[in-house]
């Protein structure tokens, strides 16, 4: 979060495939861990990182994520990925309004962190 601002700042890297994205977050220096995935071609967003995944129902070439543990939620879960709980919900929004379905165990772990 800016110091100055009262905002954060976001960014979103577009690509033409998910095999694209993926290669690009193991060598793009510009691409940090968090930042926003999208590739409007498969219907997929996703947060990058080391191995990054999508939070849609379509992954294409990203890691899916793998079932939550009993009791775990979207911030343990962003904490084991080393990502905030502010990417998985950033990503999430844009894949949203962007009309794409949403994974379903990332739609459950944000109805319980909205409680």
């Amino acid at each position: 979060m800016s110091e100055r601002f009262a905002f954060t700042t976001r960014r979103h890297h577009a690509f033409a495939s998910t095999g694209n994205a993926y290669d690009a977050t193991q060598c793009d220096e510009t691409i940090q861990t968090g930042d926003t995935l999208i590739v409007l071609a498969e219907n997929v967003v996703g947060v990058a990182m080391t191995w990054p995944f999508a939070v849609t129902t379509a992954q294409g070439k990203l890691h899916a994520l793998s079932a939550p543990r009993d009791g775990e939620t979207l911030a343990d879960l962003a904490c084991s990925l080393h990502v905030s709980l502010d990417d998985f919900e950033h990503a999430a929004e844009i894949a949203r309004r962007l009309g794409f379905s949403l994974d379903p165990q990332v739609e459950r772990l944000l109805a319980r962190s909205a409680r």
